[in-house]
């Protein structure tokens, strides 16, 4: 698989754990002993190829372990590319799955075509990976800032510039705030992240934020970085900066406590989940495609800027030999055992009972006869 080092280094103990327990589960029951409980041999076999989010690729590092584990004559790989780029792949017929940090647009579908699916298939997006999406900064001193959306907003539009900005200093009484230059980091690729986050900044500081939602950064101004790692690190490497990366990455960073209401509410998988489990589903979807339209200004506690990170197949695919593959692979990943092992080693808030029944009953539209 095409991992960094950094997320093979956050997620082997998980992995390894994971591993261990999907391959005693594939052995075979002792000889002379009573074998109905024991599971069948898999008869899967073949190659998995997929691409997209660097947000999911811990999480996909986990997934793919604990299926290739239960399914030792399966190789799945999966390059992060980032969502552009996976989306394509997988509209293009390069890859048989594709992971995003958003659907596919309605016009997108309407637009087509998908290559490796069979003409006229739907297709299957299941939002199976919920994460905050943390915003970070180095700041020598500070460990945790409260933010506003106006504040964030204003940030990344470049209108509040330094670090002691009495916007700022208002929202931290009592933190000692330097007199340091603000340097926002932002994506330089088509993101779904940069798309999710600035859904988050339009959606809760218009008058601030007055781009529409765009995987695209809009503006030229602060500092671009390729993928996640590359805000990540480009965060790490300067003074004073900031940035919006996937919350799996934000430890050993300051972090912000976003403003709803009139608490102030840090990052987490429970907070994270909150938002989803209460959104709709988009409207003019088929069964298979399971978008929904998050709002980004919840009346509770929960956690607004919020990434949901979508796997996307065919329904029914060109190459058939694919169709048994993927089905397998995402029934491991919305399963239990599947999301467990995703919030372990990504920090992802597992999907609820409801979320995993819906997601089944999409994963079962996949021909695979």
């Amino acid at each position: 698989m095409k991992i960094s080092r950094i997320a093979q280094l956050g997620a082997v103990a998980a992995v390894a754990a994971l591993t261990l327990t999907a391959c005693a589960a594939n052995e075979t029951a002792p000889a002379g002993g009573d074998s109905s409980d024991a599971p069948a041999e898999s008869t899967l076999s073949g190659e998995l190829v997929g691409s997209g989010a660097s947000s999911q690729e811990v999480a996909v590092q986990a997934w793919s372990a604990g299926f290739q584990g239960a399914n030792p004559d399966v190789t799945v790989s999966y390059d992060p590319s980032g969502s552009g780029a996976g989306r394509d792949s997988f509209q293009a017929g390069a890859v048989a799955f594709a992971g995003s940090d958003r659907a596919f647009t309605a016009d997108e579908i309407a637009e087509g075509p998908f290559d490796g699916c069979v003409e006229g298939s739907g297709i299957v997006e299941l939002p199976s990976y919920i994460s905050p999406i943390a915003v970070i900064f180095n700041l020598e001193g500070v460990d945790e800032l409260n933010m506003d959306a106006a504040t964030i907003a204003g940030i990344f539009a470049g209108t509040i510039t330094n670090w002691n900005d009495p916007a700022i200093a208002a929202l931290n009484e009592g933190v000692e705030l330097p007199d340091q230059v603000i340097t926002p980091v932002h994506r330089a690729d088509d993101s779904g992240t940069t798309e999710n986050f600035t859904d988050y900044l339009y959606q809760a500081a218009p008058d601030v934020w007055t781009y529409e939602p765009d995987g695209v950064w809009p503006l030229s101004t602060g500092e671009a970085a390729q993928g996640t790692s590359g805000v990540v690190s480009a965060v790490e490497g300067g003074v004073g900066t900031i940035g919006y990366a996937d919350a799996s990455r934000a430890e050993g960073f300051g972090q912000v406590a976003v403003q709803v209401g009139e608490e102030f509410i840090p990052f987490s998988p429970e907070a994270a989940s909150a938002i989803v489990d209460a959104s709709p589903r988009e409207e003019g979807r088929t069964d298979g495609d399971l978008a929904i339209a998050l709002d980004r200004t919840p009346d509770e506690a929960a956690y607004p800027i919020v990434l949901v990170s979508y796997m996307i197949a065919c329904e029914e695919y060109a190459d058939a030999a694919q169709a048994p593959l993927v089905k397998g692979f995402l029934e491991y990943v919305i399963s239990p055992e599947g999301q467990d092992a995703a919030a372990e080693a990504a920090g992802s808030a597992p999907i609820s009972d409801t979320q995993r029944e819906n997601m089944q009953a999409a994963i079962d539209l996949i021909v695979t006869e």
